[in-house]
């Protein structure tokens, strides 16, 4: 944390004292039509890049600022625009991000040495730009279409001697048991809760007291402490009382069937962000808990090898599993890379749980209940449905259709975006700084004849 910090806290010292001597130190690094970009420009873009440990070559910073440019100039012409609340969203979830980083939104003022209103007001017109120019982006390439055809040609063009090598992939489907406790068990954590805001109410420290016995491991050492969020920071249960309630006030004991019972003070209310302090109380997964998981899991297994339906796996995770995010997808796990999101997964990105129950099974099979401990060391049972297997191979058209049509569209995206800007770039006056024309992406941007010295 505390590298990060001196690393903000310089960029903030930078882009300060470039604000400040701008007028005498800044010089205009190239003109595309009625826009100019600016040396502290760049500079301030490459600074954002090494708050997130990224050296970026300001040649390439500069090509992405001209073409950004480009683009945004051809919006105002196609009448294409981005909404102010999408704007305010993109901001949010940058300011979230780089909170999380700072350690607290409290810590990242300090180290900006504004607020984050300010700073969200000095950001708007670049990530309004910015949005406009991938919105415009899209325009170029929506009519797009890859065919079957674009997509043989394509790997008909691949070398052959050069075909990329898939690893053996799996597809897998789960339905997840999680432990329940009862009422009775659980409201002993309840009434726990209940004792320590009554304690709070009576006059006792609330830090203290969430220090000692909150069990969030990242706001406990904090006294409870979260720092200012805005409404999609918390589950909703907590969101609901966060926003609800007036500052200096409690909430009462509520449950999240995720995390257990929590009770919350308002510090503060800044527009759209809270500022709360909270102790949560997790109930334990008991041995009753985990036996009576397991025995829902073993009656719905038998079930499902009595019907061996293609379907039933399906329509069993849809009714029983406790895991949303698969549950109605016919329990099928997703692979956790990529955009496409497919169900086809590496075996070596597969979670190494799963992995071990599966090696050993033939596809179509079907496991019996396994105990499973995910990230956060909660426990449950899960059944797992191996519904096919691909082993390591050459790319080819047969097995890998989908990838090969992947790698096709973004190469034709790609190409119609370069024939865009190679047109544009003709039809727009560009003017670039000799400092620059030596980077070889910018070779051949610049309008001809223009070549000589930017004047600031």
């Amino acid at each position: 944390m505390r590298k990060f910090g001196i690393v903000v806290l310089s960029v903030f010292l930078f882009s300060s004292a470039a604000n400040a001597q701008r007028i005498m130190l800044d010089k205009i690094i190239a003109v595309i039509g009625n826009s100019v970009i600016l040396q502290s420009d760049i500079e301030l873009l490459n600074a954002q890049y090494l708050i997130q440990n990224v050296h970026p070559d300001k040649c390439m910073l500069t090509q992405g600022l001209i073409t950004q440019k480009l683009l945004v100039q051809q919006a105002a012409i196609d009448s294409i625009d981005v909404k102010e609340d999408d704007i305010q969203n993109e901001i949010d979830r940058r300011m979230r991000s780089m909170s999380q980083r700072a350690g607290g939104q409290d810590k990242l003022e300090q180290f900006l040495g504004r607020s984050l209103l300010q700073y969200k007001e000095e950001i708007h017109g670049d990530v309004r730009e910015m949005m406009l120019a991938e919105k415009m982006k899209g325009h170029i390439t929506e009519k797009l279409n890859t065919t079957p055809q674009d997509v043989r040609d394509y790997f008909n063009k691949m070398p052959k001697d050069s075909l990329p090598t898939f690893n053996k992939e799996v597809e897998v489907a789960e339905i997840v048991f999680q432990p329940k406790l009862t009422k009775d068990e659980k409201d002993i954590y309840r009434q726990k809760s209940q004792d320590l805001l009554d304690r709070i109410k009576k006059g006792e420290d609330f830090a203290t007291l969430a220090t000692a016995y909150s069990q969030d491991p990242g706001s406990a050492p904090q006294g409870g402490d979260v720092g200012f969020a805005d409404r999609n920071t918390f589950v909703k249960e907590f969101t609901a009382w966060a926003f609800r309630l007036k500052a200096g006030e409690y909430s009462p004991v509520f449950e999240s069937p995720d995390y257990g019972f929590f009770f919350l003070q308002v510090l503060e209310r800044r527009g759209e962000q809270v500022h709360v302090r909270h102790i949560l109380i997790t109930p334990p997964i008991t041995a009753a808990s985990l036996d009576r998981a397991k025995g829902k899991a073993d009656t719905v297994y038998n079930l499902i090898i009595k019907n061996r339906k293609v379907d039933f796996f399906s329509s069993a995770a849809a009714f029983y599993s406790d895991n949303k995010e698969t549950k109605y997808n016919g329990g099928m796990i997703l692979n956790p890379e990529g955009e496409t999101r497919t169900t086809y997964i590496p075996t070596d990105k597969l979670d190494p749980q799963i992995a071990v129950v599966v090696d050993t099974m033939k596809a179509g099979g079907v496991s019996k209940p396994v105990l499973f401990t995910d990230q956060r060391g909660l426990k449950s049972y899960r059944v797992f449905y191996l519904k096919s297997v691909t082993n390591a191979h050459k790319a080819n058209l047969d097995q890998d259709f989908p990838k090969i049509k992947a790698f096709a569209t973004e190469d034709k995206i790609n190409r119609t975006v370069s024939q865009w800007f190679a047109k544009k770039r003709k039809e727009t006056f560009i003017k670039i700084d000799p400092q620059y024309q030596a980077c070889s992406v910018l070779k051949d941007w610049a309008t001809p004849t223009t070549n000589a010295q930017v004047k600031p």
